[in-house]
């Protein structure tokens, strides 16, 4: 498109991540001749590109996830975005007209607007089988791939809401629900433990964690459950494994500058803007409610709709 990514060019607007927010900021962006730049981060495509079929995006019955997010990638740069392969590692937002930002600790970037989507990180119980089988029978949404597991043995690992949240929605497709909790009792909610608690159809495990996944080199099979107190170790048989521990935003390189919540989840003025004129935040970044593919590329869209405005106040 005859644009040119420059050290010391001052660009219209960067977009940091590209998951389903950056992506669809970049193509609301692009086509309005913002000439949008995406750095693309640890792991472009985010979360979906470790996730085997989508049900859920409009327009698509099934689809794989990384082919999702490469039909995204492509849409944008049908439009003329322009891709950095890195990692924002500093940023400075001092000057309130033009931002800066560091690309892989040497390369530096000027931008009057600036979109973050960096996403978030699923938390890993970082045992024996567990990255050999991720995507493959483990996950870390109930929404997205419970209606895989109609009538087959689930486990969910955690004790939390999203546990709860997610036990519960999977009663919708199976009735062999077993949860697996470190502590002796649940963190969540009363009324959402009780929920699950009262239901004859979750079994539940206290005390206890998975130590270890097992399979047959194409999905998951089975999990050892070991008790914390006793040290007992227990095979269960699962078709599936829902990890429901939490989530690290990927807020790291922004912290000391915008406000963030409790949980390290940048916080906005409105919907996408923050206290920095200029700076906007999409995606799971600052979701950590949703965390849906489709309401991040919704924020995504809203996030290109303010820069745009933004800018033609500035520019």
């Amino acid at each position: 498109m005859g644009y040119n990514i420059m050290e010391n060019k001052i660009h219209k607007l960067i977009i940091i991540g590209s998951g389903p927010a950056g992506l669809t900021a970049a193509v609301y962006a692009a086509r309005a001749n913002l000439e949008p730049i995406i750095i693309d981060g640890d792991e472009p495509g985010g979360q979906l590109m470790t996730t085997t079929y989508v049900e859920n995006w409009p327009g698509e019955k099934s689809i794989l996830g990384p082919k999702l997010m490469m039909n995204m990638r492509e849409h944008a740069k049908h439009f003329g975005t322009q891709f950095i392969d890195g990692k924002v590692t500093k940023v400075d937002f001092s000057n309130s007209y033009i931002k800066k930002i560091t690309v892989n600790d040497k390369t530096e970037l000027q931008a009057y607007a600036i979109i973050i989507a960096t996403g978030a990180t699923p938390k890993k119980l970082r045992v024996p089988g567990e990255d050999k089988y991720w995507g493959k029978g483990i996950t870390t949404c109930a929404v997205c791939d419970g209606a895989f597991y109609r009538d087959k043995k689930v486990v969910v690992v955690g004790g939390g809401d999203t546990a709860m949240e997610d036990a519960s929605f999977l009663k919708k497709f199976t009735r062999d629900i077993t949860i697996i909790h470190i502590l002796d009792k649940f963190t969540a909610s009363h009324a959402m433990q009780q929920r699950v608690i009262n239901d004859p159809d979750i079994k539940v495990h206290y005390n206890s964690t998975v130590t270890e996944f097992h399979g047959n080199d194409q999905h998951v099979a089975s999990v050892t459950m070991t008790n914390q107190t006793t040290g007992e170790k227990t095979r269960l048989d699962a078709d599936g494994v829902f990890i429901a521990i939490g989530l690290s935003p990927n807020s790291g390189p922004f912290k000391d500058h915008l406000a963030c919540n409790k949980g390290g989840w940048l916080e906005t003025t409105g919907e996408v803007g923050t206290a920095i004129k200029g700076v906007f935040v999409s995606g799971d970044v600052h979701d950590y409610r949703y965390r849906q593919a489709i309401t991040s590329a919704g924020a995504g869209c809203m996030a290109a709709l303010d820069a745009e405005r933004y800018l033609s106040e500035i520019l």
